[in-house]
């Protein structure tokens, strides 16, 4: 008897421990808890680590590897080749090759030395991989061996005699080529042009990256400098003549461009999609494996979601890798049926810095909004700088403010740091407000190693890389699946900032009356606003299959907005 309730109990406990809890289906409610707990930044991180080993142009080695090595995760998180797949697949990639029309370059191995003197080299690529501008040829084997000509005024090479010589210039290699090279036949460019930003007096082994045209017949090189090699050299020239060695070792050659699509395609819409762009290009830790690599996890998320029946998208999500800008435009301009059914574009670029060593702060560049032209208050351009733009370029959409919600929400629950910036354009998210689709821009900025060698994976943070892709996540999963209910709450919170915004504006509209400005410029700004948010307003009707469904919801923030801006305009003529 006691043996036999024994052995009841015993097998009771086997299987009561091989029950699974049943997956959490995700929904608006809980998307921000369970991708909190799921996206643990473990690929992001690797990947991120992975791509920034190497120095990336489209088509050299370590570009092709990155895409390669984002297809391996994508078939291991079960993505399936676009020309295997069949109907019923969900998850699906495809890599498109397209032959290079110019060869493509990587670097291999530089140093200079000055000759005659037993010194340390003054600048080795071991140590400063980004010192061979782009494009630069090899020296023979045995380098060149030149005296240098310092230029301190640039608009005077032309009167100088530097044939056969190493120019020397503090500007951009690319801004002297052609005097140098093609006019003046010098032997070589050594330049120095760090901004003030990157803060050369401090991060003097720091090289910003540097490219001259390509140029086969003449076979130039550049060499980008250092702080503490530019120094160095300007006080070799004070003492009199100086002769350098320079040896270059470079790899030019006929490629392909690679691009990486994955889709996870809708259940409802799969014609409408969300597209986020991560570009590869370039040398950096943080621009962009960073964005490389939070884009994967992010695709490799959603499929075990989609697998586990815990996420179904019902628009379909788009993840895009390749050449910045060039790769995005011809997505969105290759096929006009596609590009007319992007509802949302979204780049990832610079998303994983630790900003306690790169400086700076996360930030969401808006689309287009007034803050571009009257940028005051609270609103700052980055030291990437814009340009002041006008009413017509103006972009009115609920996605700004959509966008900055969810990312306060995060920062709010992980004490982290989100910002934004009017608009200033330079990444992928400029092909698509170039063809009306909404698209902003996440990033970092200032980076104190911003585009430099010092731009390594030690300058990565894994919690900025998990922050920014459970934030996308959440975001792109609220886009996805909206319906009538997320288009009202959506409508509710841009009619909050749309107040907010405008009793800011009213206060910097009465600081600027007191300094002096023009009543009628401040009424301008304050109409600006509620035109931008009024517009914003009927943006929202792209979320319901029919527009009547929220229409009267529509018309009672325009009109509240009509009468609070009213109120201002006339609290201002008061002032």
């Amino acid at each position: 008897m006691f043996k036999n309730f024994t052995y009841f109990l015993l097998i009771s406990l086997v299987f009561s421990n091989c029950k699974t809890e049943k997956p959490e289906v995700l929904s608006t409610a809980n998307y921000a808890d369970v991708i909190n707990k799921e996206f643990t930044g473990d690929l992001a991180f690797e990947t991120t680590s992975f791509v920034e080993k190497y120095w990336r142009v489209v088509g050299n080695t370590g570009f092709n590897k990155s895409i390669y090595k984002i297809e391996e995760q994508l078939v291991k998180a079960g993505y399936i080749l676009e020309e295997n797949a069949t109907e019923n697949d969900v998850l699906t990639y495809r890599i498109e090759k397209r032959p290079l029309k110019k060869p493509t370059w990587e670097a291999v191995n530089a140093s200079i030395e000055f000759e005659g003197v037993k010194e340390e080299p003054l600048l080795s690529h071991a140590t400063n991989r980004n010192m061979i501008a782009l494009n630069s040829y090899s020296t023979p084997k045995e380098g060149i061996t030149a005296e240098v000509v310092y230029i301190k005024d640039v608009k005077n090479i032309s009167k100088i005699d530097v044939k056969g010589k190493i120019v020397f210039a503090e500007t951009s290699p690319y801004r002297i080529y052609k005097a140098a090279i093609v006019d003046g036949k010098a032997a070589g460019i050594l330049t120095y042009c760090n901004p003030d930003y990157l803060q050369p007096e401090k991060n003097t082994t720091s090289i910003q990256f540097r490219s001259i045209p390509h140029d086969s017949i003449r076979k130039p090189w550049a060499i980008a400098m250092s702080y503490a090699a530019k120094e160095r050299l300007k006080k070799s020239l004070e003492k009199g003549k100086t002769v350098l060695n320079v040896k270059i070792k470079t790899n030019i050659y006929p490629s392909e461009e690679l691009t990486i699509v994955a889709d996870v395609k809708g259940t409802e819409n799969p014609q409408e999609r969300l597209v986020f762009s991560a570009h590869v290009q370039e040398p950096g830790a943080n621009d962009n494996a960073t964005g490389v690599g939070v884009a994967l996890e992010m695709a490799a998320l959603t499929a075990k979601f989609i697998q586990q029946k815990e996420y179904q998208p019902k628009r379909t999500l788009t993840f895009l890798w390749g050449d910045e800008i060039i790769s995005t435009r011809r997505y969105v301009q290759e096929d006009s049926i596609r590009a007319k059914n992007i509802k949302w574009g979204i780049s990832l670029d610079m998303v994983g810095e630790d900003t306690e060593k790169t400086g700076g702060t996360f930030l969401i560049e808006k689309m287009p909004d007034p803050s571009a032209i009257w940028t005051r208050g609270n609103d700052k351009h980055s030291e990437w700088g814009g340009s002041k733009m006008r009413l017509d370029q103006m972009k009115p959409h609920y996605l700004n403010d959509f966008l900055i919600d969810k990312f306060k929400a995060q920062g709010k629950r992980a004490n982290w740091v989100v910002a934004t910036n009017p608009f200033e354009g330079g990444s992928d998210h400029v092909p698509f407000l170039r063809a009306d689709i909404p698209s902003v821009l996440f990033w970092h900025f200032t980076d104190q190693f911003y585009h430099t060698d010092n731009d390594r994976i030690d300058k990565v943070s894994k919690t900025t890389l998990k922050n920014v892709g459970k934030t996308a996540l959440i975001s792109a999963y609220t886009l996805l699946n909206a319906d009538e209910k997320t288009a009202v709450s959506i409508l509710s919170d841009l009619e909050k900032s749309a107040i907010a915004r405008l009793n800011e504006e009213l206060k910097q509209s009465k600081i600027a009356l007191n300094k002096g400005d023009a009543l009628a410029s401040q009424i301008e700004i304050i109409e600006a606003w509620k035109n931008w948010y009024k517009q914003s307003f009927t943006t929202t009707f792209d979320l319901v299959s029919d527009k009547k469904m929220i229409q009267k919801e529509v018309e009672n923030s325009q009109q509240l907005i009509d009468s609070i801006s009213s109120t201002i305009i006339e609290k201002l003529k008061q002032e």
